[in-house]
């Protein structure tokens, strides 16, 4: 393109954007690529210095002319671009001031020109790549993928936007990655909260966790975790009861483990439930002697008198027992049998009855060591190790939910911590993925999300040092609790067209984009804006197709509908809704 042919130049430049006239648009456009806003420009000085902008809007100005017999005024292209950064000597540096004022030259920037911007970016061993730019989609955008996995990943996008076949797109370029030409699994170790069972179709030789099989023994609860489990929200007594379980709950740890010295209430050590059970059923009924409280009466007319509160509570662990009746003056009712405990007694007992969370208080969880417990979760399971493991939430009783999110988080960052700790090791760093985060790690304050908001803010804020990071996945980012959000260091920012979650992304993001961020609502399927720490510059990008895909496709109603009436097997669906 000559400059007798259009007139492209730069009328001003601000500290972060150029503005650029074009008299001639068409022929502008004939030059280079077709512009749209997105697309790249060149801004030249006569030093061979060419910086690269993005197109942010486009505007028309009316010019006068005095040439005679011509149009008293004639339009004026104005083309606003956002700096990214040098061309010098065919590589590409972000930032940059090393271009001259005024500038000389402004054309399109051609594919090649593009291209050089990310071909040399990064050593070929840290290249992951898994997108490409949306106007030119054959131009491969990569990412350091240390620096992608090790700092935190967010992936927001509205229903629809293509979040959940992005995320499997970026898993499962991740565990096909290889250093060699060895056979066999490499050492990727993903956990996937599944909330929709959706992923397993994506990931076939995953190992998938449902409720039927999974495993996660009560004894394992911590105190955040055991309250959610058994106070009720907004109950008045709650300070009473919580401190008379971490009591009673100690004393059973110490009836199961006789051979350990120390014995606390977060040691991770198994007991008996139905020793808790027992000792909240005994005092609930309890009687005492009127004139020593440590005396008491059966209804055998047996008589213990124990040496302090904890020998009697250790008896009440062991059996049901049944008191002598109260006598005026002579036996009296237990502190606790006057009802104060009712409730909290009876939600213990439906909890541990329950067959719905046999996952936890069954024969099998009761039975299952800690390091079978983590095995289900690492990929380690015997003859069947894996990349990719599912915890597939979806028949989890939702009361349940933050519980079961806060025990699997916590158990896996403590797995990780104590190897670093004991082997001064992180060979396998793990990526928890959570879809759909806002489920159970909300910006809120109720009580039932303590334990898993605690677990997975741990993680953001500290996980990194010991070889666990997140990938947080959500279509209301701003509903996600900012302590986690905030930590993430690389996002992919999809479709948002609620306008509290734009702003909410658009305050996080660490780099300041102009006018990039007002397309998000306008973006396609499978279209993000990515930006981070592992990418050389922000970009609007087209994430590849996942292959296989997840099973989170749209219904499709009028297609379905335009069919013949089905039969629906009612017995069936009954069945399963049972259980």
């Amino acid at each position: 393109m000559s400059d007798e042919v259009v007139n492209a130049e730069v009328v001003s430049v601000y500290p972060n954007k150029v503005r650029v006239a074009v008299d001639d648009l068409v022929n502008f456009q004939a030059a280079g690529e077709s512009l749209r806003v997105g697309s790249f420009l060149k801004v030249s000085d006569n030093d061979n210095v060419s910086l690269i902008c993005i197109i942010e809007s486009f505007s028309i100005d009316m010019k006068e002319t005095k040439t005679e017999g011509a149009p008293d005024s004639k339009r004026v292209y104005m083309i606003d671009a956002y700096p990214l950064g040098t061309l010098k000597n065919g590589r590409f540096n972000r930032g940059g001031d090393e271009l001259a004022i005024p500038p000389k030259k402004v054309v399109p920037a051609t594919t090649a020109e593009i291209a050089a911007i990310y071909a040399d970016c990064y050593a070929a061993e840290d290249r992951f790549c898994f997108s490409s730019l949306t106007r030119q989609r054959d131009i491969t955008v990569p990412v350091h993928g240390d620096r992608f996995f090790n700092k935190h990943i967010a992936v927001v996008g509205a229903s629809g936007s293509g979040k959940s076949s992005s995320v499997s797109t970026v898993l499962q370029k991740a565990i096909c990655a290889k250093n060699g030409e060895y056979q066999g699994l490499n050492n990727s170790h993903i956990l996937i909260f599944d909330l929709h069972s959706e992923y397993a179709s994506a990931f076939p030789k995953a190992n998938v966790v449902t409720v039927d099989n999974l495993l996660l023994p009560y004894w394992l609860l911590n105190e955040d975790e055991m309250e959610d489990m058994f106070l009720e929200s907004g109950d008045n007594n709650n300070y009473n009861q919580e401190a008379l379980l971490r009591q009673i709950v100690t004393i059973a740890k110490r009836i199961s483990n006789p051979t350990v010295d120390k014995v606390n209430f977060d040691s991770p050590l198994p007991y008996d439930i139905d020793h808790v059970a027992n000792a909240f059923r005994n005092l609930t009924r309890e009687t005492k002697n009127a004139e020593n409280s440590l005396q008491i009466k059966f209804k055998d007319g047996s008589e213990i008198e124990f040496d302090d509160v904890e020998a009697q509570l250790d008896h009440y662990c062991r059996e049901p027992r049944e008191f002598a009746a109260p006598e005026r003056s002579k036996i009296n009712k237990g502190p606790y049998a006057d009802g104060s405990i009712d409730k909290f007694e009876r939600r213990i007992r439906s909890k541990i009855t329950n067959t719905r969370l046999d996952f936890i208080f069954g024969a099998k969880a009761k039975a299952t060591m800690l390091e079978d417990v983590l095995r289900q979760f690492t990929g380690y399971k015997d003859t069947a190790e894996t990349n990719v493991t599912i915890i597939d939430l979806s028949g989890i009783p939702f009361e349940l939910l933050s519980i079961t999110v806060s025990l699997i988080s916590r158990l896996m960052f403590d797995f990780c911590y104590y190897a670093r700790r004991a082997e001064n090791s992180t060979e396998q760093p793990f990526l928890m993925v959570y879809e759909e985060a806002h489920k159970y790690a909300p910006k809120s304050g109720l009580a039932r999300y303590k334990a898993s908001l605690a677990a997975i803010e741990r993680i953001a804020k500290e996980g990194r040092k010991y070889g666990i990071s997140l990938l947080i996945s959500s279509q209301r980012p701003s509903e996600i609790s900012e302590t986690i959000f905030s930590q993430c260091s690389n996002f992919l920012a999809m479709r948002l067209t609620n306008p509290d979650d734009q702003s909410y992304v658009r305050r996080l993001l660490p780099d300041t984009l102009g006018n990039l961020t007002e397309g998000m609502p306008a973006l396609e399927q499978g279209e993000a804006l990515l930006i981070g720490d592992a990418v050389i510059m922000p970009c609007v990008v087209y994430v590849e197709k996942c292959d296989p895909e997840p099973a989170s496709s749209d219904v499709k109603y009028f297609t379905l509908w335009k069919h013949e009436w089905k039969k629906i097997d009612f017995n069936k669906r009954a069945e399963n809704w049972r259980g």
